[in-house]
């Protein structure tokens, strides 16, 4: 295996059904060991997007590779490296546990003995030992998407596809399934589609942000936080006299704005919005310190990964 070279290269990817546009020249690259997650409202072309990924569904047009194997002209290459959870989890509901993961693996070209070894291991790793004799449809629905999950990590492969993995669960079944995804990112590349923020956010180190087809932002979940933050604006809560307060921070380079508002006793609200995104915490820090005032509070806004997914969705934020 090459560790040089990404797991996932998408080229002018285009995918068009009659009538529509599913994905619209679409372009990003994923590296191996990566944890990202495709985010979009239901029908940006997340799950056909993944679809193509896994060599389950034709492109229109475009070039996708998948550890350096072109999924059009090579899908067999391609799937022996993927593990993928669609979003309708498919399972064999009549069978039990452990005989569907074997079955699965021989399926997946694993021999008997191997294929023994790695269900007990994913059946361990999945939280699943306990009920590996039980009949799957048997099973809760958080049992199943474990199931399933084991499924696409029973042959070993590079890359981890799911598909909205916590679909209809309930809370504590998501956050089950949302620590196994987490694990999964320290041994398997994941690629991670969803419509719920909190799941990109717990589970995800890099966000791709879908909308009618095409990405609006690639980036790290904190650095795409600084890059669209609410132009870095700084709260601080000191003991000082407001007259003072002004006359310090108001005319200081970099500050755009000064506002000071009355708290609780001697203390204020000094709010500052700077000028070209520059970080003013040390420069408020510094000035409390060498003033002798008391600053029992220093904070710098910037938007939830839930108000850049509205406001890209909206065309409302613009880069500077």
């Amino acid at each position: 295996m090459d560790q040089g070279k990404p797991i996932i290269e998408v080229e002018n990817l285009t995918k068009r059904y009659p009538g529509r546009t599913a994905v619209d020249d679409v372009s990003f690259v994923i590296g191996r060991g990566e944890v990202v997650g495709f985010l979009g409202p239901n029908g940006a072309g997340k799950s056909t997007t993944l679809r193509i990924l896994a060599s389950y569904l034709p492109a229109t047009s475009g070039t996708v590779r998948v550890a350096g194997h072109d999924v059009f002209h090579e899908p067999d290459e391609v799937r022996r490296r993927i593990g993928y959870m669609p979003e309708n989890n498919p399972l064999h509901l009549d069978m039990r546990v452990r005989e569907y993961l074997k079955f699965r693996s021989r399926l997946k070209g694993l021999g008997w003995r191997r294929g023994r070894e790695r269900v007990d291991t994913v059946l361990e790793q999945c939280g699943l030992t306990g009920v590996s004799s039980r009949i799957i449809g048997q099973l809760s629905k958080g049992y199943r998407q474990r199931v399933g999950l084991a499924d696409a990590l029973v042959h070993e492969p590079d890359l981890v596809i799911l598909d909205e993995p916590t679909i209809g669960l309930d809370p504590h079944q998501i956050r089950s399934v949302r620590s196994l995804v987490k694990d999964l990112g320290k041994r398997h590349t994941v690629v991670l589609s969803t419509h719920i923020l909190s799941e990109v956010e717990m589970t995800c180190s890099r966000v791709l942000i879908l909308h009618r087809g095409r990405i609006l932002a690639a980036d790290r979940t904190e650095d795409l936080e600084q890059r669209l933050s609410l132009g870095g604006q700084v709260v601080a809560e000191i003991e000082a006299p407001a007259a003072a307060l002004m006359d310090a921070f108001r005319d200081l380079p970099g500050v755009e704005t000064t506002d000071v508002q009355p708290l609780d006793g001697a203390y204020q609200r000094v709010t500052l919005s700077p000028k070209n995104g520059v970080d003013l915490r040390p420069v408020v820090f510094g000035e409390a310190r060498a003033r002798g005032w008391t600053l029992r509070e220093l904070t710098r806004g910037r938007r939830s990964l839930e108000d850049i997914f509205v406001h890209l969705t909206r065309g409302k934020v613009k880069e500077e």
